[in-house]
């Protein structure tokens, strides 16, 4: 877990600025990206599914 000291006459903007740094340096922003992506095998197949109805349907009308 990061941490930042806030140095003295430091801004709190500026020291919340280097924290977010030190956030993405350790990859806690793009794994909380990627954990919020999360999709269960169920609700993948499901999403495919419309997904090629979709498709199969709008490819109808030009043919």
């Amino acid at each position: 877990m990061p941490s930042v000291r806030v140095k003295q006459n430091e801004s709190i903007d500026k020291a919340l600025r280097r924290f977010k740094k030190e956030c993405e340096k350790s990859g806690i922003v793009r794994e909380a990206r990627r954990a919020s992506r999360f999709l269960k095998p169920s609700e993948k197949r499901r999403k495919k599914a419309l997904k090629a109805e979709k498709r199969r349907r709008s490819s109808e009308g030009r043919g």
